[in-house]
């Protein structure tokens, strides 16, 4: 079966994924990937993403067909939709990218703006929010992001919201903020990456009262209490589960290896590897 991979990013993208073995980055990238449980010989893997062949090369690799590259826009890791649409344009059809936009930097006007360049200009899929990182950090449902919620719905595209255990403030790593959004917008997918872990059974409680939320954990799927995860995958939320690897986090290979261990049933782990991406994003997998 095909392989969508919905949390990538390529390693030369900025010194935060490990591009600058002179910056104090690259001992954390190593360190995050140590706790997310990286095979020690492969602490260094995301080394060989340092360019779009290497990074293609892990994708091939992993078996991977398509490769979701959320970037980010927040203080200390700002990458331009710009440039991360150069590296989507080296092969439209197996690297889709997401725009990342940061309200609090341009204010509501232009980071409005910004994201509707990025769909009906640069063919980004989605637009990601980062909603506890930015300077002014804030839960999902937060007023001020309302209107880019607004305008995923209008344009039709899925909206990331991110959060986790490396949320500044864990007070906001908040699923059940995502449960106000899915009822304000219940006609807009809500893609919650790294599934607001370690708030487990919140978020999946969330997607079973809304099935426009889908739950993304990525590397935080094979942390402790991950298997939460996969027990609703298992029944109601087979349909809103995706599978991330978190490169550079955690390794590609690793990741779909580990992924296909997880006791999902062949039914979830179709939808989970592919086919809930692909009707998500569109991206023409199923003929």
């Amino acid at each position: 079966m095909p392989v969508v991979d919905m949390r990538s990013r390529p390693t030369f993208l900025h010194a935060f994924f490990g591009a600058d073995p002179q910056s104090p980055s690259y001992g954390v990238v190593r360190w995050l990937n140590k706790r997310v449980g990286t095979h020690d010989h492969e602490i260094d893997h995301f080394t060989r993403g340092m360019s779009v062949d290497g990074f293609k090369a892990e994708m091939d690799d992993a078996g991977i067909d398509v490769a979701i590259m959320v970037a980010r826009s927040v203080p200390g890791v700002r990458v331009s939709n710009d440039a991360l649409a150069e590296v989507a344009r080296h092969d439209p059809r197996r690297l889709i990218g997401i725009a990342s936009v940061d309200p609090i930097e341009l204010g509501r006007a232009a980071s409005v703006a910004e994201a509707r360049r990025a769909v009906t200009e640069l063919g980004f899929k989605a637009i990601n929010l980062d909603a506890g990182f930015y300077a002014e950090g804030m839960r999902a449902d937060d007023e001020r992001l309302m209107p880019l919620y607004e305008l995923c719905q209008e344009l039709k595209v899925p909206a990331f919201v991110m959060s986790g255990p490396t949320t500044p403030d864990l007070r906001l790593n908040d699923p059940l903020a995502v449960d106000r959004v899915a009822k304000t917008f219940p006609k807009l997918p809500l893609v919650c990456c790294h599934g607001f872990y370690p708030n487990v059974a919140d978020m999946v409680t969330v997607a079973f009262r809304n099935e426009n939320v889908y739950v993304s954990p990525d590397m935080y799927t094979f942390a402790a209490g991950g298997q939460l995860y996969i027990e609703a995958a298992n029944g109601p939320m087979r349909d809103q589960f995706l599978f991330g690897s978190s490169f550079p986090f955690r390794p590609m290979r690793q990741g779909v290896e580990d992924f296909r261990m997880l006791g999902l049933s062949e039914a979830a782990l179709d939808a989970a590897l592919w086919r809930n991406a692909d009707r998500l994003l569109g991206l023409g997998l199923d003929g």
